[in-house]
C-alpha cells in the first residue's frame, strides 16, 4: 500500500514542478485524482489542471492547505514571504509542508511559515519526465511517517536521496540542480561544431543527443570511473587525444568546477536573503 493513500496533498504554487509531481504520483498510482487539490490564481491554468488530471483546484492558497496532510511549496523564492502569509496561519500540527523552492533554508521556511514540520528539497528538470534526481532533507520535528511520504512524493519524480546535512541540499542545487544548465550548454556547443563542420542542424541535433544519451548510459551499466571510460576511447595519438589536449588547454574542467561554485555561492545568498526577511526577534514573521 502506498505511503500516501490516505495523504491529502496540496500544491501551492501549481507550475511545471508541481505539475510533474501531480502527474508521477498518479502514473505510480500512489494517489487518486481526489486527493490532490491545486491552487492557482489564474483560472485557465486551474481549469489546465483539472482537465488533464481530474484535480481539485482552487485560486486561494489557505483554502488549497485547508485540511491537506501534505503541502508542496512549488512558488517562486521571492514569492515566499507573501505565500508564508497566506498559509501560515492555517498550517497545524501533522501536517508536511515539502519545498521545492532554491535556495530556501529550513531556518527561512520555518521562520516565515511559522511551522517546523519542513522537507527542503532540490529537484532537477528531468523530474519533468519521471527521471530527475533530488536531494532532500527534513527538519528534526518530522515524523519517520512524514519522511517516508516525503520519499514517496520525490519519488515520483525519479531517484530521490535524503541527507542528514542540510548543506547537502545547496550543494546539490549547484550540482544536480543546476546540472541540466551545464549538459544543455555543452549538448548546444558541441552541435553547432558539428553544423560548423557541415551537417544540417537537425542530424547535428540527434548525433549529439544520441551520443550524449548512450555514453550516459554506458556509464551507469560499467559502473566505471569516468577517467577509465575516458580511457579507453582515447588512443595513443588518436583523434581523442587531439581533442582533450584543446579541451584541457581551454581548462574546461576549471571553467566547470568553478560555474558549479557559482551556483553554491548563489544558493546560499539567495537562503540569506530569505532569512534577512525574518524578524531579528526570532517571532516567525517575515520583516516588514
Amino acid at each position: 500500500m502506498s505511503p500516501l493513500s490516505k495523504a491529502t496533498i496540496a500544491t501551492v504554487g501549481s507550475g511545471v514542478m508541481a505539475e510533474a509531481m501531480i502527474a508521477g504520483l498518479l502514473r505510480d498510482g500512489l494517489v487518486t485524482p481526489s486527493q490532490v487539490i491545486a491552487s492557482h490564481p489564474r483560472a485557465d491554468r486551474r481549469e489546465a489542471l483539472e482537465r488533464e488530471y481530474g484535480i481539485r483546484t482552487v485560486s486561494a492558497n489557505a483554502d488549497a492547505v485547508e485540511g491537506a496532510d501534505v503541502i508542496l511549496l512549488g512558488i517562486k523564492p521571492q514569492m515566499l514571504a507573501r505565500v508564508g502569509r497566506d498559509i501560515g496561519p492555517g498550517l497545524r500540527r501533522g501536517q508536511l509542508v515539502l519545498s521545492v523552492l532554491a535556495g530556501a533554508t529550513t531556518a527561512a521556511l520555518t521562520g516565515i511559515l511559522g511551522h517546523d514540520q519542513v522537507v527542503r528539497s532540490m529537484p532537477n528538470t528531468a523530474a519533468r519526465l519521471g527521471r530527475g534526481v533530488t536531494v532532500w532533507y527534513a527538519t528534526p520535528e518530522t515524523t519517520a511517517e512524514q519522511r517516508v511520504q516525503a520519499a514517496a512524493l520525490l519519488g515520483a519524480l525519479g531517484h530521490q536521496l535524503e541527507v542528514d546535512d542540510e548543506n547537502m541540499v545547496a550543494m546539490a542545487t549547484a550540482v544536480s540542480g543546476t546540472g541540466p544548465t551545464y549538459v544543455f550548454l555543452v549538448m548546444e556547443a558541441l552541435i553547432d561544431a558539428a553544423v560548423h563542420l557541415g551537417f544540417p542542424r537537425h542530424i547535428a541535433h540527434d548525433l549529439v543527443i544520441e551520443t550524449l544519451e548512450g555514453s550516459t548510459l554506458f556509464a551507469r551499466q560499467s559502473g566505471m570511473h569516468p577517467a577509465e571510460l575516458r580511457n579507453m576511447v582515447t588512443s595513443p595519438g588518436g583523434t581523442s587525444a587531439a581533442a582533450l589536449h584543446e579541451l584541457e588547454s581551454g581548462r574546461l574542467r576549471t571553467v566547470l568546477s568553478e560555474a558549479v561554485w557559482a551556483a553554491y555561492r548563489r544558493t546560499n545568498e539567495l537562503g540569506e536573503q530569505l532569512e534577512a526577511r525574518l524578524d531579528v526577534g526570532g517571532k516567525g514573521r517575515p520583516a516588514s
